[in-house]
């Protein structure tokens, strides 16, 4: 398998199958939690933990797992990558946890991580399934962390806790529902017009 192969998959999230801006998989986390550049960034690395371990365990099981029952099997794998994140982050990050709330349970059943463990890890070698479980997972927390930072920004004048302006100069509509929508279309407008390029 040659390097440019690897890295063509490695890379894949992060362009071409962009999770966010190109499939518009996992809406529901990229718009709920993105209301800061912190809660992105965490709940994209949370899905890339998630990711990596689901896509190699389920690699080295495809031979394994019988066809009738490979999305529950799946689905159980997953789910125990999702607990050791959700236990981990409220016994050392409570105040993260909290903020992230519903959503790190819920990466359970995120279309992206069930889509990759079915459309790549069960038909393909645990190298390269580890490299796509990367590449996706960081393709997906660039996108968040992106989404999260021009939310906080244009809402309270502050990225990554730093004051870049004073708060009463921001646009309360960013750090709402309706402003992830209008930052998101944005991003996938710059996304395909630089894909066209």
């Amino acid at each position: 398998m040659s390097k440019n192969s690897n890295l063509k998959v490695f890379l894949n999230g992060f362009i071409n199958e962009n999770p966010t801006f190109v499939l518009i998989l996992g809406m529901c986390p990229t718009l709920a939690t993105t209301s800061s550049a912190i809660n992105g960034l965490s709940m994209g690395l949370a899905t890339t933990f998630v990711l990596l371990g689901s896509n190699v365990v389920i690699s080295l099981l495809k031979n394994i797992i019988p066809d009738n029952v490979r999305i529950p099997a799946y689905v159980v794998v997953i789910a125990t990558f999702v607990s050791v994140v959700e236990m981990s982050m409220q016994a050392y990050l409570p105040a993260l946890y909290d903020s992230l709330g519903i959503f790190i349970p819920l990466i359970v059943v995120n279309c992206i991580v069930l889509g990759r463990a079915e459309a790549f890890a069960a038909k393909n070698s645990v190298f390269k399934s580890s490299l796509d479980g990367l590449g996706m997972g960081f393709g997906f927390s660039m996108a968040l962390t992106m989404l999260g930072t021009i939310r906080e920004v244009l809402g309270t004048g502050k990225a990554f806790g730093f004051t870049l302006f004073p708060d009463k100069y921001g646009m309360l509509i960013f750090v709402l529902a309706p402003g992830a929508f209008i930052a998101l279309g944005y991003l996938i407008a710059i996304m395909n017009k630089f894909k066209k390029a």
